[in-house]
C-alpha cells in the first residue's frame, strides 16, 4: 500500500512540476492542445484599427487579427490570394472584379461577404486624412477629392464585388495587400465606434483577448478560422520591452520566443548561443534626419544644405550598425522600382557647411533635435544617433538640444510639424515606390513630417500613381528623387538590415520585409 501511495504522489508531483514549468509562457509541444508564442518588441501599438494607424508596431499585431483581400508572398511583395481567391482586370485596367472565399466569418460570428467589403471601402472613402491617413496617401485622397482614383465599389453577388477606377493604377493590388486595408467586421465597427481600435474584430487566425497598455497584447487562436490547420499555436502574446538589452536577456532566458528591434551589436551573442537563432529581415527601409520646413531656422534652404553637409553619415553607419546597414542617398529603398542610382550623393564637407551656415539666416539660437524614444528597424538606437549628429552640428557652429517624447506623442507632434530637426524613417508597406514617396512627401502625406509642399513633386506623384507604364513611372520617380536632393526636406541616413532573434525551438518563422509578420504558421516546440 505504501508503494502504491508513493507512486501516486510521484506521479502527482510530476504533473504539478510540469504545470508550473509552463505557467508563464504556456509553451508546450507543438502537437499538444495548448502552446503559446511570445513576441518581444520595443514599444506598444498605438491602435488596432488598421485603417487609422501608420506605425509598424500597430500593423505588426493587426496583421494577425485581420486579413486583406490579397496578400504578399511569405518573403517578398508578390501578390497572392487571400480573402479574395481570384480576380480579373478589364482590358482598359479600370475595372477589377474579385471573387471572395466562401465560408469565412468574422471573430464576432458575422458573415464575411461582398457587402462587408463594400462597407469597409465606404467607411474608408468617406473619411478624412486625419481619420484614415493611409487611404488618402494610397488612393489619391477621398471620395470628393479630384485625385481620388476609385470611382465605385459595389457587390455583384454574395461572393463577388467590383472596383471601378477613374484612371489606371499600377499599385492597386499592392495597396490592397497592405495591413492598413484589412477587412474589419462592419457590425463590430458600428457597435464599438471610436473604441473599435481597442476591441478589434477581423477574420484572421488570431482573435483579440486583452491589452495592457505598454505591457502586453494577448491574442488567442481563432477556432473557426477558414484555413484548416492554422494557426499552429493557441496563444500569441506581444510583450513590450523598451530596453534593447532587457529584451535580449528575456530571449536568452526563454521568457520570450522572438525578440524584434535588437541592436546590431547583439548578433554575436545570438550566434554564439546554441539555444538561439539569428534571422535577418530583408531591408525595405530608410532612416533619415527630418527638417521641418515650416519651422525656423529650417525654412532656410541654405541651413538645410549646411546640415546635410555637416553630418558624417558613414561614421553613423560604421559606429551603430555593425555592418548591417548601408549609407542612404535616397529616401526610397534601393530594391524599389524607380530607385535613382544617379542621384547626386550627399558629401561630408565641414568647411562648406560652415560657409553656408554663415551665409544663412541662422541666428545662433539652440535648435531642438528630436530623438526617437524606441528602437526602430531602421534605427535601433535613436538617442546614440542623435548624439552623433549633435556633435557634427556643433563643429559647424549650430547648437542643438536633444528632445524626446513617448512614442505615440512623438509621432503625433512630428506629424503636426512641431519639431525642428527630428529622427524618423519608415519601412515600405508594399514595395511600390508610391508608398514611401507619397507617405513622406505628398502635401497631405500621413508621414510628411517635414511639411513639404512642392508643386512639382505633387504633380509627379499624381501622374506616377495613375499610369501603368513602368518605364514612365521609373522616369517620374527618378525626377522626384533629384528634386528632393535639391530641396532637402530630409537627409537620408541609412538603409538597415534589421536582425531578429528567436529561440531555437521556434520553427516556420520568416521575418517579412514589410515588418508585418504573418505568424499563423509558426510552431514553438
Amino acid at each position: 500500500m505504501k508503494k502504491v501511495l508513493l507512486y501516486i504522489f510521484m506521479v502527482l508531483g510530476v504533473i504539478v512540476l510540469s504545470a508550473c514549468g509552463n505557467k508563464d509562457t504556456g509553451n508546450k509541444g507543438a502537437d499538444s492542445k495548448e502552446s503559446s508564442l511570445v513576441y518581444g518588441r520595443g514599444t506598444d501599438s498605438v491602435s488596432l484599427d488598421p485603417i487609422t494607424i501608420t506605425d509598424g508596431e500597430s500593423f505588426k499585431v493587426a496583421r494577425n487579427i485581420y486579413e486583406t483581400l490579397v496578400q504578399f508572398g511569405e518573403d517578398d511583395t508578390s501578390i497572392k490570394p487571400s480573402l479574395a481567391k481570384e480576380w480579373e482586370i478589364s482590358e482598359d485596367q479600370l475595372t477589377y472584379t474579385f471573387t471572395l472565399q466562401e465560408g469565412v466569418k468574422f471573430h464576432d460570428g458575422t458573415v464575411f461577404n461582398a457587402e462587408a467589403v463594400v462597407k469597409n471601402f465606404e467607411r474608408w472613402m468617406n473619411g478624412t486624412v486625419d481619420q484614415f491617413p493611409y487611404y488618402g496617401d494610397m488612393f489619391g485622397g477621398f471620395v470628393d477629392d479630384k485625385n481620388h482614383i476609385i470611382d465605385t465599389v459595389k457587390a455583384l453577388d454574395e461572393h463577388t464585388f467590383e472596383i471601378k477606377l477613374k484612371k489606371p493604377s499600377a499599385a492597386l493590388l499592392n495597396n490592397l495587400a497592405m495591413t492598413a486595408f484589412s477587412i474589419a467586421s462592419p457590425s463590430a465597427i458600428e457597435k464599438e465606434g471610436d473604441k473599435f481600435g481597442e476591441n478589434p474584430v477581423g477574420t484572421g487566425p488570431f482573435k483579440f483577448k486583452s491589452w495592457k497598455r505598454n505591457d502586453s497584447i494577448e491574442l488567442t487562436k481563432n477556432e473557426d478560422y477558414w484555413q484548416n490547420g492554422y494557426p499552429k499555436v493557441t496563444k500569441l502574446i506581444y510583450r513590450t520591452l523598451p530596453d534593447n538589452a532587457a529584451r535580449l536577456n528575456s530571449l536568452v532566458t526563454g521568457e520570450i520566443d522572438i525578440a524584434d528591434g535588437l541592436s546590431p551589436s547583439d548578433h554575436k551573442r545570438i550566434e554564439e548561443d546554441s539555444n538561439l537563432q539569428l534571422l535577418k529581415r530583408p531591408s525595405f527601409n530608410v532612416g533619415y534626419l527630418g527638417m521641418t520646413m515650416t519651422q525656423k531656422p529650417l525654412n532656410d534652404s541654405k541651413i538645410r544644405q549646411a546640415v546635410s553637409l555637416a553630418i558624417d553619415r558613414q561614421a553613423i553607419v560604421s559606429s551603430f550598425f555593425e555592418g548591417l546597414a548601408t549609407e542612404a542617398k535616397n529616401p526610397l529603398q534601393p530594391t524599389s522600382l524607380g530607385y535613382n542610382e544617379n542621384t547626386e550623393p550627399y558629401t561630408f564637407d565641414v568647411e562648406k557647411a560652415k560657409g553656408l551656415l554663415k551665409e544663412s539666416s541662422y541666428d545662433g539660437k539652440v535648435v531642438e533635435l528630436w530623438a526617437m524614444p524606441v528602437p526602430r528597424p531602421y534605427m535601433p538606437d535613436g538617442q546614440k544617433v542623435a548624439e552623433a549628429i549633435q556633435k557634427n552640428l556643433e563643429t559647424i557652429g549650430m547648437k542643438t538640444k536633444i528632445v524626446t517624447y513617448e512614442w505615440a506623442t512623438y509621432l503625433d507632434k512630428t506629424r503636426k510639424g512641431e519639431a525642428q530637426l527630428f529622427l524618423l524613417g519608415g519601412t515600405s508597406d508594399n514595395g511600390d515606390p508610391d508608398n514611401l514617396l507619397s507617405l513622406f512627401f505628398d502635401e497631405s502625406g500621413s508621414l510628411n513630417n517635414s511639411q513639404l509642399n512642392d508643386v512639382k513633386i505633387q504633380n509627379w506623384l499624381a501622374e506616377a500613381r495613375s499610369t501603368t507604364d513602368e518605364t514612365k513611372r521609373e522616369e517620374i520617380y527618378g525626377e522626384i528623387q533629384n528634386r528632393l536632393r535639391e530641396i532637402v526636406p530630409v537627409l537620408p541616413l541609412v538603409h538597415s538590415t534589421p536582425i531578429v532573434g528567436a529561440r531555437s525551438n521556434v520553427e516556420n518563422y520568416k521575418p517579412h520585409p514589410t515588418e508585418a509578420d504573418d505568424l499563423k504558421s509558426v510552431i514553438v516546440k
